[in-house]
């Protein structure tokens, strides 16, 4: 998950029992493109607040293993979307999609993974 995500998220994801590794957790900033790789090598969905992450995807091909891109309210309503993202998108996700939440709406797609 990245730092930008918030550290109240990343506990609500294991208090639902999601395995969560905090980029803030694993030394100094690696950067965008050093965190999408270290999500895409490991499996896992990448949690973000930033822009940067659909840029690197779609524009730069970069791998990846799923993303979800959810916007920059009060940590509750984070809350709550991404747990809507997840309840009705978890099969989505688990196709590597890229969950984009944006006023309310939520929009999937499916770049080609690296």
């Amino acid at each position: 998950m990245d730092g930008c995500a918030g550290r109240r998220l990343a506990e609500w994801l294991r208090e639902e029992g999601h395995d969560v590794i905090e980029a803030d957790r694993l030394g100094p900033d690696p950067g965008d493109t050093a965190l999408l790789e270290m999500a895409a090598s490991s499996n896992r969905v990448l949690i973000t607040i930033d822009t940067d992450f659909g840029e690197l995807i779609y524009r730069q091909g970069q791998d990846h293993a799923g993303l979800v891109r959810i916007p920059d309210v009060p940590v509750e309503q984070r809350i709550a979307l991404l747990a809507e993202a997840i309840g009705r998108y978890r099969p989505a996700l688990e196709n590597r999609a890229i969950i984009t939440i944006r006023g309310g709406r939520i929009r999937i797609s499916h770049p080609p993974a690296g």
